[in-house]
């Protein structure tokens, strides 16, 4: 049964919200939504583009229009898991040790250049992502409500990068790109910036409480059956596509069920459509998946597999289709 709360009260502050990041961000209404789609289904986005691009801006712009706390950890080849999770020091006047947090304990996490550290180091990012906590000598320490990771990561054929692992990436929501601006856009940048960064002046439209309710809301939205089947046969279909070597899990299913929720949410709905599924499939699943060598010598891309597949499976009808 489809829940009865109204939306009407949280629809018109997630789009300022938008809007408020726009005022930053020029041309880029698509990677801002999906990135509050994330915050408001919990979960971390990887964007993958060059440098320049606007992917720190667009951090520290949801930071700000959230008034969440903004950590930015600049990811090196000599960055240990202590710099990101925090160490215990020895107080001699207290005589007891005591916890430094790390940049990892905040509400809004920039993991700036991701693929530019150690495996080992990307672990214990991964880890608190995962499991909301973080052990240091023996003991847990939990993450604060609401956590959310940005990571960043330049294209792998740059030197000096460390591509991260199948198993990790599937930790990740979504991962999108933004690409270069217009020259349009490229112009409006420059006429913003000319005598102060927008962001200085950047408002903030929604607290922490509000933020935490509606992530609480979008678990409510209404998922049809037909819709669930939907989403399990686009996700089947890529463990049995004869160009991929390894489909996308379970977890895969999920993400892009909450993912769907949370979209739907957005646009002032309570239940989830087929088409909130085929648009987010891609982010949500491009990165899931690993293609066979001989296809990813031919030029296939990830995307395009499941773009393919979309287009194969069967869209369940509406309801009141189904009634006629």
């Amino acid at each position: 049964m489809k829940s009865t709360y109204e939306f009407d009260t949280y629809q018109p502050t997630v789009q300022k919200v938008i809007d408020n990041i726009e005022k930053v961000i020029v041309g880029k209404r698509e990677v801002t939504e999906l990135s509050i789609v994330a915050l408001l289904c919990s979960g971390h986005v990887l964007l993958e583009d060059v440098p320049g691009v606007g992917k720190t801006m667009m951090v520290r712009a949801i930071a700000k229009s959230v008034g969440a706390k903004f950590n930015r950890i600049q990811f090196t080849p000599d960055l240990l898991p202590s710099d990101l999770t925090g160490v215990s020091i020895y107080n001699q006047r207290e005589m007891q040790f005591e916890f430094r947090k790390g940049p990892l304990l905040g509400n809004l996490v920039l993991a700036d250049e991701i693929n530019r550290t150690s495996p080992k180091t990307q672990s214990a990012l991964l880890e608190g992502m995962e499991e909301g906590s973080v052990t240091v000598d023996g003991e847990t320490h939990i993450l604060p409500k609401p956590f959310f990771v940005m990571a960043t990561q330049n294209p792998i054929e740059y030197e000096g990068t460390y591509p991260l692992p199948e198993a990790q990436l599937d930790r990740f929501l979504l991962k999108m790109k933004m690409g270069y601006p217009t020259p349009e856009q490229e112009l409006e940048v420059l006429n913003r910036t000319e005598h102060e960064h927008p962001i200085d002046q950047l408002d903030t439209v929604l607290d922490i409480d509000d933020l935490l309710d509606m992530q609480s809301k979008v678990k409510e939205v209404y998922v049809e059956e037909s819709v669930k089947r939907y989403i399990v046969d686009i996700v089947n279909r890529t463990r049995s596509n004869r160009s991929v070597y390894l489909g996308a899990s379970p977890r895969g299913s999920l993400a892009l069920m909450k993912t769907a929720q949370a979209y739907a949410f957005m646009h002032n709905r309570d239940y989830v459509i087929p088409d909130d599924v085929k648009y987010l499939a891609p982010f949500v699943l491009s990165h899931r998946i690993i293609l066979k060598s001989e296809a990813t010598f031919e030029g296939i891309q990830a995307e395009q597999i499941i773009g393919e597949i979309i287009q194969r499976v069967r869209v369940p009808l509406r309801r009141e289709e189904r009634v006629k």
